[in-house]
């Protein structure tokens, strides 16, 4: 079932025709982006260089990927165009979270680099590549809800937002029930989902004012 709707979730990025156009911020979520950030509070932990470096770094990455989908649309392959356009989609919104970071300080993802992600949804039993050990006392869990909340954040490809998706699903279960309901990761949980929702295009619904 989780699989079936990482699917359907992916294809809702990339799915319908026409070449992709220039990405105007209006449509890329900017605005829910520093309407949650101002709430939420997270404060990033590298300086404006590195934030810089990124956007230059991710602005090449967008180019190559308007490339390779104008190649893909000229050879109709049209599994491949699917994918590179999902693809070329999550990398601008997460574009446009760089820039709205540089612009006023907020909706910084935790992280800039790009991590190496593998997960066989697939797979019965299988294990996703995270670097925190797969122990669920409240400590370790709480160093691997963070790890998903970064990664979440720095996905650029739709199989990264499918994929740690899925991989939270499947995790958040593990904790024991005391455990599972610990404030701080929790809040960790709730980012990671909501930087997934962004990256697929999903407007996010204002939280409401605590009474």
């Amino acid at each position: 079932m989780m699989r079936r709707w990482a699917v359907i979730a992916g294809c809702l990025i990339g799915c319908g025709g026409g070449s992709v156009a220039t990405r105007p911020s209006a449509d890329l979520g900017i605005a829910d982006h520093s309407e949650l950030a101002a709430e939420d509070g997270f404060t990033p932990t590298y300086a404006k260089a590195d934030l810089e470096r990124a956007l230059i770094a991710e602005r090449g990455r967008e180019a190559s990927g308007e490339r390779r989908v104008a190649e893909l649309e000229a050879k109709d392959a049209d599994d491949e165009l699917r994918v590179a356009r999902a693809d070329l989609e999550v990398d601008r919104r997460f574009i446009a979270s760089l820039e709205a970071c540089q612009a006023s300080g907020r909706t910084c993802p935790p992280r800039l680099d790009d991590p190496a992600w593998t997960f066989d949804m697939d797979s019965e039993g299988a294990k996703p590549s995270v670097d925190s050990p797969l122990r669920f006392d409240l400590e370790d869990w709480r160093k691997l809800a963070a790890e998903l909340h970064g990664r979440a954040c720095a996905c650029r490809t739709v199989a990264c937002v499918d994929g740690v998706g899925v991989a939270i699903d499947q995790l958040e279960l593990r904790p024991m029930q005391d455990v599972q309901g610990d404030e701080t990761a929790s809040t960790s949980i709730t980012r990671a989902r909501e930087c997934l929702f962004r990256l697929r295009g999903k407007s996010i619904a204002k939280r409401p004012e605590a009474p």
